[in-house]
């Protein structure tokens, strides 16, 4: 019990105490992730929305690859990518492989079918009633799928929070294409160390203290994430109830 207690206690030291190493760790970590989603979401989104308002010939194959992405293994995501990206691989010529470059591309790859995936629920539980009704006023496709993306941001965010608290806790992949690299006094980008890859390395020098510390940190950080979210899906939910009350009709 005592360790977990000082635990806690070199978590909040840590985060406070202002530990440049674990800093530059901590930075990397929500760099590399926030990065990866910003990407993830530039993909992801549009392509919820295509699987959601459209169809198309082949569109149940790609809905079922989508749904698959979202569940795909980090580790084998990390040996396929460094394969590709390895300097005998045919993307090698890009010098990605042990770089925070490979580490956003194998995040990019874990965050879109996520994302992507939330959307595509989010879009396909608004009431179809809502497009159409904007579409009888004079609205085209698109704006009429802009206002149903409206009606489900809270959804859209919730996507978005998925993909960056799916990749920020992965450390398979990250560490086969990054190496969990730590150059002490280099640049900023001169290392792949991030907070999952340092925790297992902590771990397994016996550091089992320090490594509890910064997973508490980790959770830390997705408390913060989940507050968020339950916050928008609470407004949501606020602003559904009282349009129920004041015209009768609900979302």
């Amino acid at each position: 019990m005592s360790m977990f207690l000082n635990a806690f206690k070199d978590a909040f030291l840590l985060i406070f105490r202002g530990n440049a190493d674990f800093y530059r760790v901590l930075l990397m970590s929500l760099f590399v992730s926030g990065l990866a989603t910003v990407v993830g979401t530039l993909m992801g989104i549009p392509l919820g929305v295509w699987l959601a308002e459209f169809q198309f010939k082949g569109r149940k194959t790609l809905l079922v690859l989508v749904h698959t992405g979202m569940g795909l293994p980090p580790v084998v995501v990390g040996v396929f990518a460094f394969l590709l990206l390895a300097e005998s691989g045919p993307l090698g010529s890009l010098n990605f492989i042990f770089t925070w470059k490979a580490m956003v591309v194998v995040q990019i790859v874990l965050a879109t079918p996520i994302i992507a995936g939330f959307t595509h629920a989010a879009l396909v539980g608004v009431d179809r009633r809502i497009g159409m009704q904007a579409m009888s006023l004079g609205a085209t496709r698109l704006q009429a799928i802009g206002v149903k993306m409206r009606e489900s941001r809270a959804g859209l965010v919730a996507a978005i929070i998925a993909g960056f608290g799916g990749v920020i806790s992965e450390v398979g992949a990250v560490m086969i294409v990054g190496g969990n690299l730590y150059v002490p006094g280099g640049g900023f980008f001169d290392q792949t160390r991030v907070m999952t890859t340092d925790i297992v390395m902590k771990t397994r020098l016996g550091n089992y203290q320090l490594a509890l510390a910064e997973g508490i940190v980790l959770l830390l950080i997705a408390l913060v994430i989940n507050a968020f979210l339950t916050r928008m899906q609470t407004e949501k939910s606020k602003r559904t109830f009282w349009r129920a009350r004041v015209t009768g009709y609900a979302d």
